[in-house]
């Protein structure tokens, strides 16, 4: 069994800047990929950004250039690091375990980012 656990979560005014940060216990497979989702009140969860054991990375469009995710295999843990944050960037953000094929699947319990204009 996996557990993750996030941190870094908050409040901040827009323009500025915010890191996230997941420890995975348990057995984090070398092909598992590691990643962020967001939900935000009313709207779907949906994916942030993701990377692979390899360092090969996915961003959805609207935080390219904006943030960026790390991952750190030999300690089990994913990062987000987020810059010039805006108000739409309000959600919830989960951290993410997955086989490349989703036969297994964890989620952390979701950290608050809250962005003020």
């Amino acid at each position: 069994q996996v557990q993750l656990v996030e941190s870094g979560g908050g409040l901040v005014q827009a323009g500025g800047s915010l890191r996230l940060s997941c420890a995975a216990s348990g057995s984090i497979s070398s092909r598992d990929i590691m990643g962020w989702y967001r939900q935000a009140p009313g709207k779907q969860r949906e994916m942030v950004a993701t990377i692979s054991s390899g360092g090969n990375t996915n961003y959805r469009d609207a935080v390219k250039g904006r943030f960026t995710i790390s991952r750190d295999n030999a300690k089990n843990t994913v990062s987000l690091q987020m810059a010039t944050l805006k108000p739409e960037d309000t959600a919830k953000y989960y951290c993410n375990v997955h086989s490349p094929w989703y036969t297994r699947e964890y989620w952390g319990q979701g950290t608050q980012v809250t962005v003020s204009s």
